[in-house]
């Protein structure tokens, strides 16, 4: 078990003041039996309404709608959790369905259905770049899931990119290069064309002393169902699965849909800034009186 503390400021920064309409923030985790959430705190400016939900894949969602007019909006997300790590090398597998491909019980496949369908039509080269890759054939899934993730991690050079939106597949294989997000999506799509279910995952990237691609922001990886393991975590971006540096916030079907803060804005605000920052560190030692 290890105790983190997380801190998630979003600024927007607007040449002339604007009216805000409707915001939808993922910036808290659910808690689960590998996440606690010790403690949440959410500062907030311009002041304003709050409603906390959770949406149809159990996603935590405030709903802010800020008050006035303002020339800056400031989202401020505090936490301290507690992660407790599950690593794959303890799970020995059994199921004869986890062989690659893989194969899902019918009462599965009609939860998983939306998770199976590929979402990006622009995907130029990457059924013959899937094929090309060593090992597609044989073994566990979770062996191929292993080699794959590993494989974007070494074939693909990381570019940080601070413009909003993901990058298609085919624009990550034409150009060898993308960030966590561009990985993540890459590999999300290819493997529902080899008939996996998978969703994106953004949260945070925990990792001291070690060089990890993605630290010092929001991070994205890949889960994918598996039979007898469920939804398991892979990060093609470090090359990671079921890692304790990963926390994750929120699942989607489309990248669009785990965006940290989106809302609308009123008005013309001239020149718009954008500064994020984000702090995941470990929580200082807890003394007990003896």
């Amino acid at each position: 078990m290890s105790r983190l503390i997380i801190r998630h400021e979003t600024r927007y920064d607007y040449e002339r003041p604007v009216r805000f309409g409707l915001h939808r923030l993922l910036v808290r985790p659910r808690d689960s039996h590998a996440i606690r959430i010790g403690a949440a705190t959410l500062t907030l400016s311009p002041p304003g309404e709050t409603r906390w939900a959770y949406d149809a894949l159990g996603n935590c969602v405030c709903w802010f709608s800020p008050q006035g007019e303002a020339r800056r909006l400031t989202i401020l997300s505090e936490l301290e959790i507690e992660r407790f790590p599950a690593p794959l090398a303890a799970l020995p597998i059994h199921d004869p369905k986890s062989a690659s491909p893989v194969d899902y019980d019918l009462t599965d496949r009609a939860v998983l259905a939306p998770f199976m369908a590929p979402a990006d039509e622009d995907v130029e080269g990457l059924m013959p770049w899937l094929r090309g890759q060593a090992g597609l054939v044989g073994g566990t899934a979770l062996e191929f899931l292993l080699r794959l993730t590993w494989s974007i991690h070494e074939q693909f050079e990381y570019i940080a990119r601070w413009e909003e939106g993901v990058q298609s597949p085919a624009r990550t294989l034409a150009t060898g290069s993308g960030t966590c997000r561009d990985f993540a999506w890459l590999m999300v799509e290819g493997l529902r064309r080899l008939g996996y279910a998978a969703r994106f995952v953004t949260g945070y990237l925990h990792s001291p002393g070690a060089a990890v691609r993605g630290a010092g922001a929001t991070h994205a990886w890949c889960e994918v169902f598996l039979p007898e393991l469920g939804w398991t975590e892979f990060d093609p971006t470090n090359g990671l699965a079921e890692s304790s540096s990963l926390i994750p916030v929120a699942v989607s079907r489309t990248p669009a849909e785990a965006a940290p803060i989106s809302g609308a804005i009123f008005g013309d605000p001239g020149r718009c800034d954008l500064t994020v920052d984000v702090d995941v560190s470990a929580a200082p030692p807890v003394f007990v009186a003896a």
